[in-house]
């Protein structure tokens, strides 16, 4: 069989002007002549393979929107398949597509154990940290609540889900017209074309929907932010209805809770891709380096929101940088999170105290950045905001979180908020787990309480500031 030869000079030529920039510099980055880069891209020679690893290394979400056949995108997934990091050792690029060409069936079903592999070990770690945790001793069965099934749910859907957004997305161009997203005075023309008032009121639930008297009371007090995303939440729970429920009874979730959590889920999930819709928010967000407070002014959401939606940019052949995003309550608690990258989050007991989110819970409306390493080597760059959510009374205390951002530092170029910090010194790098319960670090001098899975050694005579060693597991 010959090799099939690539052309992809639109594609390179697409990705540089995206990039801003010059052939001299593209071809620096790709270690290659600019007349060789000219060539390329007036399709005068082929992609070889090699360079077309290091076109992934370099510009990795780049190259997954313009790889210039559809054929690539199976060598792309057989190469991440290939790259787990259970597996003894990658294979060269060449072999890679070689496999993806002449055996393409073979790839495909390689591909897909991988995934299924991949999911059941993600059920299989949540079911053995649930087996470990406090929630068994106190008798909830399998050790997870109707919520945190519905979490595990968003989870192994990576956070996305296709129906949904493609079907707001349609609705948020038919509301928003020439605008980035549509407005309070839209929505409130769509309601009353269906018959549906509105009406404003302080304190009491942030909404509430009569379907009766087709009345949809929303708390005024609220910010204006969370008053619109109120709003879009019973647009598209009334306009996608059907869609929502058809998801929700196709689940295999165990309890009516569970489901009518997931209900609500989704119904957040449609309100956000509504108000920040798929496309427009995804190159908005590239063109503005994941600045979040420029990203919430183009399209009026909060900070929250915006980093929420940041999190779900997973549609196929169409992705976002992978970050991971998280939501952390006063006293150390998750109340949301999900994770595009290789870092995943502790489902019980409190987050890593090293972890620079706590910092920004007690130090609102600043923005705090850090670079922090993982037990496995792998460093992120990540962001932590504390956010206060005012109350309607004096008796209401308002509620105190923070959010929390990040990508991995390969894709530092790409996250605004990595410009300041020096990623090359491993003094300036925040050792940090997913939680105390679940992390091998032996050293930590920020222990809550060792690790489940190793022994504990005291000795009397002896105190440092962790008051045991931690054994072999």
């Amino acid at each position: 069989m010959s090799k099939r030869r690539v052309f992809a000079g639109n594609q390179l030529r697409a990705l540089r002007t995206r990039r801003g920039l010059l052939q001299t510099e593209m071809a620096r980055a790709l270690g290659i002549s600019a007349s060789y880069l000219c060539q390329l891209e007036n399709d005068e020679r082929h992609l070889t393979p090699a360079l077309a690893d290091r076109l992934r290394a370099q510009f990795p979400v780049d190259w997954e929107d313009l790889a210039p056949d559809r054929q690539d995108l199976l060598a792309d997934a057989l190469r991440q398949a290939v790259a787990d990091p259970l597996l003894p050792a990658t294979l060269p690029g060449e072999q890679i597509e070689r496999v993806a060409e002449q055996f393409p069936a073979f790839a495909e079903q390689f591909v897909r154990m991988h995934a299924i592999h991949r999911r059941d070990r993600q059920r299989l770690e949540m079911l053995d940290e649930a087996l470990g945790s406090d929630s068994v001793a106190a008798g909830i069965t399998g050790g997870r609540l109707p919520w945190e099934e519905v979490r595990d749910w968003f989870h192994l859907a990576n956070n996305y889900v296709d129906l949904i957004d493609r079907r707001a997305e349609v609705l948020a161009r038919e509301l928003a017209a020439d605008q980035a997203s549509p407005s309070i005075d839209r929505m409130e023309a769509w309601f009353a074309a269906r018959g549906v008032t509105i009406d404003y009121r302080p304190g009491g639930p942030l909404r509430l929907f009569d379907p009766v008297q087709r009345r949809l009371v929303i708390d005024s007090s609220q910010p204006v932010e969370s008053s619109r995303f109120q709003m879009a939440y019973q647009l598209t729970a009334m306009a996608l209805e059907q869609d929502i429920a058809a998801i929700v009874e196709d689940t295999l979730l165990a309890s009516d809770a569970a489901r009518e959590l997931l209900t609500v889920g989704l119904g957040n999930y449609a309100a956000g891709a509504l108000l920040m819709p798929y496309e427009q928010f995804r190159t908005a967000a590239r063109a503005l380096r994941h600045d979040v407070d420029r990203l919430r002014q183009v399209f009026g959401t909060s900070f929250e929101q915006t980093c929420h939606r940041l999190s779900t940019l997973q549609r196929p052949q169409a992705r976002g940088i992978p970050v991971f995003f998280c939501r952390v309550d006063m006293a150390g608690n998750i109340t949301k999170r999900h994770s595009a990258t290789r870092l995943q989050f502790g489902r019980f007991g409190g987050a890593c105290p090293l972890w620079i989110v706590h910092e920004a819970v007690a130090i609102p409306d600043r923005i705090h950045v850090q670079v922090a390493e993982m037990p496995d080597g792998v460093r992120y760059v990540s962001i932590a905001k504390g956010l206060v959510k005012p109350s309607a009374s004096f008796y209401r205390p308002p509620r105190r979180y923070a959010v929390a951002l990040g990508c991995e530092a390969a894709l530092a170029s790409e996250f605004v908020y990595a410009d300041g910090l020096n990623l090359q010194r491993d003094e300036a790098v925040a050792r940090i787990g997913a939680s105390c319960r679940i992390c091998p670090r032996d050293t930590c001098d920020q222990r809550a309480f060792p690790p489940s899975d190793k022994a504990i050694m005291v000795d009397p005579s002896q105190r440092d500031l962790v008051p045991y060693r931690i054994g072999e597991g």
